[in-house]
């Protein structure tokens, strides 16, 4: 049954743009007006995804799925399934495709985590692609001359946050594992597309118009953003020829061209010349770089398993977090329209943060208890803090088992929302999660051969110490920085049932929480579940999603005891549910779609 509060006004707030985007987007690969750089196969398939989207209706499909944060990335995902290729291949042509037409997002010069469901031998693996700190970083990278920590921005912008990309390493490896295409192939769409150039989405412009003077302090990213010193505007033909170059020699050579040679060179040289904030990645980093298998972590939530990455990543575990104290309660008869719902969801939130700040970065270098975090007896003991009928006034961390001694100090790094997420089912059975980021919104702003460069690096915390304390999330040379990306695959008898999530930050991990609650406690589709207004608390303050009907909880929850922010919750949650048939789901609040047949 459908709740009410998902009909009518909240329907229309929730894809309110969506309409005049979708219209544009169809009557632009309409098969008898193709041009330069759109899509022609499949474009009545992506003009119906669209409209399928703007009505608030999932996808449906027997055979495969793919949904992307772009039409011509999911078309060209699509193309390689209906070819017969894996989730491991359409990832790489959509990646590949993103990174030109999203750039600000993910790419090349970012990272990734990798969520794989392998229907052969029905086995879950994950695959670690996060950026690395340069083998010269201190632990006071980011303090001034006077051992202050720099401003967020100051640390940003130029080559100082520039960490290790593993974004090609990981597309080589998920290939090497599970691919079945011819590797040069799944480049070829994003080479005719750099080439013969892309129609710039509303999205794409409206944010390099919002960052144009950062931009606009470095020759390359200018000239390739700001043309003649103005932005790209919406509708423009945008042609990256460095980008396609950079793409053939990863056709040509795999994962080897990008780090070595004339590329690796060129990267290393732009972090490092950075006018104002030089950085201190070497070639040494690059060729060193080696994606990680790592361990799933699975939370028992109902009658499923929810899966994905462990650290470095806080995804996984604070997703399970939430879930496991909150399968205590029965929110399918408490219901998404009772604020007690979300009193309850958003201090379970509270709660898992407090653990995520104490405990979690990346276990290769400090000892994670990652085992007692998501331990049932161990998140009992943290459901029974939610027994109260209002706000918990404070949130401390809690003491789950560790073999380990430890004395760490709460992280206080800043997260600020960009990233892509993938969401992939194939013919064969497999299914793929995945989520991709060069950190925030274009990264550090440095671009060379034709791709933006992360700055991961100020994930990190730039404090090393508090009160003498060490916090765990400090940083270090070879680390892997503290994530929020959450790429899951929910399990049910071992099979899974839901791919799912989602750009956004630390506040990713509310996204991804909430919409497994919709479709697992209150019967929404998939469609529904991502398009559900967000109602997200990580540290006390409740932010609803403004112009949508959360805001009508915000005097209920203030009368709880929660101070309520309005603001805008740009998620790209992207998501296939796994059933007697594929049902697909893409963002409204985003320009994705899902595509199947």
């Amino acid at each position: 049954m459908r709740p009410g509060w998902l009909t009518g006004p909240l329907m229309a707030a929730l894809v309110c743009a969506a309409p005049a985007w979708a219209q544009e987007t169809a009557d632009a690969v309409a098969p008898e007006q193709s041009t330069a750089g759109q899509v022609q196969a499949g474009s009545a398939e992506v003009a119906a995804a669209l409209e399928a989207k703007a009505a608030g209706k999932p996808v449906e499909a027997d055979t495969w799925m793919v949904a992307a944060a772009n039409p011509l990335a999911a078309e060209a995902g699509a193309k390689v399934l209906r070819a017969g290729g894996t989730a491991a291949d359409a990832m790489i042509a959509v990646q590949a495709v993103l990174g030109l037409v999203e750039p600000q997002s993910s790419g090349l010069g970012g990272g990734a985590f990798l969520v794989w469901y392998d229907a052969q031998t029905e086995t879950l693996t994950t695959l670690d692609a996060r950026e690395t700190a340069p083998r010269a970083a201190t632990p006071t990278l980011f303090h001034d001359e006077n051992g202050e920590p720099l401003g967020f921005f100051d640390a940003v912008v130029g080559g100082l946050s520039v960490g290790t990309p593993g974004t090609p390493a990981l597309l080589a490896e998920a290939h090497r594992r599970w691919g079945r295409s011819r590797w040069p192939d799944l480049f070829q769409d994003a080479i005719r597309l750099a080439e013969e150039g892309f129609t710039v989405s509303p999205r794409l412009a409206g944010l390099v118009e919002a960052d144009a003077e950062r931009l606009g302090r470095f020759p390359a990213t200018a000239a390739y953003f700001l043309p003649d010193g103005k932005p790209i505007a919406e509708g423009d033909l945008l042609r990256n020829p460095a980008y396609a170059e950079t793409l053939q020699v990863l056709a040509r050579e795999g994962s080897a061209g990008f780090y070595g040679g004339d590329i690796a060179a060129a990267i290393v040289n732009t972090v490092r010349t950075a006018p104002g904030n030089p950085g201190v990645l070497s070639g040494a980093d690059l060729a060193l770089y080696q994606v990680i298998e790592r361990e799933p972590v699975c939370a028992a939530y109902r009658v499923y398993q929810v899966c994905g990455m462990g650290p470095p990543s806080s995804g996984a575990l604070t997703v399970g977090q939430i879930l496991g104290m909150l399968d205590g309660f029965d929110l399918s008869v408490i219901g998404p329209d009772s604020v007690e719902a979300w009193r309850l969801i958003g201090d379970a939130s509270r709660l898992a943060f407090a653990d995520r700040g104490r405990y979690m970065a990346d276990s290769d270098y400090v000892p994670v208890p990652t085992k007692g975090l998501v331990d049932p007896g161990y998140l009992s003991q943290r459901r029974g803090l939610l027994n109260t009928g209002a706000a918990l006034p404070e949130v401390e961390p809690g003491n789950p088992e560790f073999d380990h001694a430890l004395n760490w100090a709460d992280d206080r790094s800043i997260e600020l929302p960009s990233t892509s997420h993938i969401s992939i089912a194939d013919a064969q059975g497999n299914v793929l999660s995945m989520t991709t980021t060069i950190e925030n919104g274009f990264g550090s702003r440095l671009m060379t051969n034709g791709f933006l460069l992360n700055n991961e690096l100020t994930d990190f915390s730039f404090r090393t110490h508090e009160d003498g304390v060490p916090i765990a999330n400090r940083l270090a040379p070879g680390k892997r920085p503290r994530s929020s990306m959450a790429p899951t695959i929910v399990m049910k008898d071992g099979k899974p049932v839901l791919a799912i999530g989602s750009p956004g930050g630390s506040r990713i991990i509310g996204y991804v929480a909430k919409s497994i609650i919709a479709w697992a406690d209150w019967g929404f589709d998939v469609q529904q579940a991502v398009a559900l207004p967000h109602l997200v608390n990580r540290f006390g303050t409740y932010d609803v999603e403004e112009d949508t009907t959360a805001t009508g909880f915000s005097e209920a929850l203030t009368a709880l005891g929660f101070k309520v922010e309005s603001r805008d919750l740009n998620s790209g949650l992207h998501a296939i549910e796994i059933g007697d048939r594929l049902r697909g789901a893409a963002d409204p609040r985003r320009e994705g779609i899902a595509l199947g047949e």
